[in-house]
């Protein structure tokens, strides 16, 4: 059982109480925009009650429901395509080119990897769902911490002086689901804590009215959120909030037609001096101990997993299942049994490529088996074709296992040290002020030396922009972030780069530039007359 669950009263296990969470989604349905949440007076006769409901909007990125992994608490979703890691993944980079699913029976996946999604896709639906189930539990918890309802319930100073964090917190997460929701739809109902609880269709907002108000949220709180690697695992801090605006800064770009790389810059450098450091090991950062191992020092953000406790199928046991190949029955090593779920995944030819190379043979981020395989996919359903990885593990540095060998005690790290030096990099090719060619040169040798890749001397003539993509996917493939970055480089629509299976062909072909975005759902559409469709669905 990991420490956290301990010394943060059971945040992902107490404080997902039936009463919470069918308050907090009550009335919502499949799409929570109404966000009718109503919690009893009762409930906070214990002071200790405003850290357990802010621990239900942290507990909605790793689960599902109350009733174990299978359960959701959005009527109408199942907990596979509702989980809000595993949908993020999905969208993020099941739809680019480093993941191949196999079961193409599973809801949503065929169409999601093969780009040919429409609006009833269950995991879009999911993703846009369980973000706006995130905005329901944040405005949920600021609704119940106003002044007035402290005074009424005679809240101690002690507990006040708390919830002056908690609320950050609250809106840092609210913010957070609205960056996701900028990124991957562009336009979202816009639902504050102060809005009508019953009978309220909330207004549609789009990409440009999303990034200034998320942007004004995290610079708000700023100063009332906890210092970098202070606050309990599993909780925000600065450094999220600093990780987000540099996310959505080195996007501006594509969400807002700015340029807004120095800011971008500024970002980084506050996390870089918010005292983290790389793992020493690579691989610790994708450990059933990441939580405690070296990699504690570099992740920034995780979701939270565990095998016991907070059993979903999130990404990490998705994952570490999948990437056990039909050939080589390789799971005992790595806690989830020989056989894990069969050959559900693995990585397409384009991406196994980008580990070409003497320099690449034995670089610890180069986890590919390739074997008797043949490195191109021609038949998504035969599971003996095609490359695999192991990159994510539920064994720990110590040589233990996790506590479960299907739901693995494995964090997903959202954000971490290693994103921020690349970004850092990119940002500085792009024009942005206020970073050097020696840092740059630092941050990206660092890495190279961390991978225990020969070529670590890199000066700054060396490092182009065409360097950083392939070094983004070496370093960050799997973890959410490929299909934001390919947009970014204008490689995800047209033809300028195509992959296995893109756009529903073998060899990939070009796809429409309205598929930079996904459709909002149609259920989404038909619950709120305020929302429109994107173009081109």
């Amino acid at each position: 059982m990991k420490k956290y669950i301990k010394t943060i009263k059971n945040l992902f296990v107490v404080v997902l109480l039936t009463s919470i969470v069918t308050s907090c989604t009550k009335d919502l349905d499949i799409v929570p925009e109404d966000d009718q949440t109503v919690l009893s007076d009762a409930l906070f006769e214990d002071e200790n009650a405003y850290l357990d409901v802010l621990a239900g909007a942290y507990a909605n990125l790793s689960l599902t429901g109350v009733d174990g992994p299978g359960s959701s608490n959005i009527q109408g979703l199942d907990a596979g395509t509702s989980q809000y890691g595993r949908t993020l993944l999905y969208l993020q980079t099941l739809s680019a080119d480093q993941m191949i699913w196999s079961y193409e029976n599973d809801p949503g996946t065929r169409e999601i990897q093969r780009n040919i999604w429409t609006a009833q896709n269950p995991v879009i639906l999911g993703m846009f769902s369980r973000a706006m189930v995130s905005v329901a539990f944040a405005n949920n918890f600021l609704r119940e911490t106003t002044t007035e309802k402290l005074d009424a319930r005679n809240v101690t100073t002690a507990t006040r002086a708390e919830i002056v964090t908690f609320r950050a917190e609250a809106r840092l997460l609210r913010a957070l689901s609205y960056y996701h929701i900028m990124d991957l739809y562009g336009k979202a109902p816009m639902v504050l804590e102060t809005d009508p609880i019953a009978g309220f269709n909330p207004p549609q907002v789009g990409r440009a009215e999303l990034f200034t108000f998320i942007e004004s949220e995290l610079l708000a709180i700023e100063g009332d959120l906890m210092a970098p690697k202070t606050n309990q695992h599993g909780r925000a801090d600065k450094a999220v909030s600093w990780m987000i605006l540099a996310k959505m800064y080195l996007n501006a770009e594509v969400y807002i037609g700015e340029a807004k790389y120095t800011e971008a810059i500024d970002n980084c450098k506050k996390i870089i001096g918010g005292g983290y450091s790389l793992a020493t090991n690579y691989a610790h950062l994708f450990m059933a101990d990441n939580n405690t191992n070296s990699a504690n020092n570099e992740i920034i953000f995780p979701l939270i997993s565990d095998g016991l406790i907070t059993q979903s199928y999130g990404p990490t046991t998705v994952m570490i299942n999948g990437e056990i190949g039909s050939l080589e029955a390789n799971g005992e090593a790595l806690g989830v049994g020989a056989a894990g779920w069969g050959g559900a995944i693995r990585v397409r030819k384009q991406f196994a490529q980008l580990f070409d190379g003497g320099i690449y043979s034995g670089d610890s981020r180069n986890t590919i088996i390739s074997g008797t395989r043949d490195i191109n996919i021609t038949d998504i359903s035969d599971k003996d074709q095609g490359y695999i990885i192991e990159k994510y593990s539920n064994a720990t540095s110590t040589g233990t296992f996790g506590a479960d060998q299907t739901f693995v005690d494995t964090d997903f790290p959202l954000f971490r040290l290693g994103d921020v030096y690349l970004m850092y990099a990119e940002a500085h090719l792009r024009g942005g002020s206020g970073g050097s060619n020696a840092d740059m040169e630092t941050y990206i040798n660092s890495l190279r030396t961390r991978a225990n890749n020969p070529q670590d001397n890199f000066t700054a003539a060396d490092i182009t922009l065409d360097f950083i993509i392939d070094e983004r996917a070496r370093e960050l493939h799997w973890e959410a972030h490929r299909r934001q970055d390919l947009i970014r480089y204008n490689l995800f629509t047209g033809g300028n780069y195509n992959w296995a299976w893109k756009g529903n062909g073998s060899n990939g072909i070009s796809l429409p530039a309205h598929m930079k975005l996904y459709p909002i759902p149609s259920a989404s559409l038909a619950s709120n007359p305020n929302l429109t469709q994107n173009v081109g669905y």
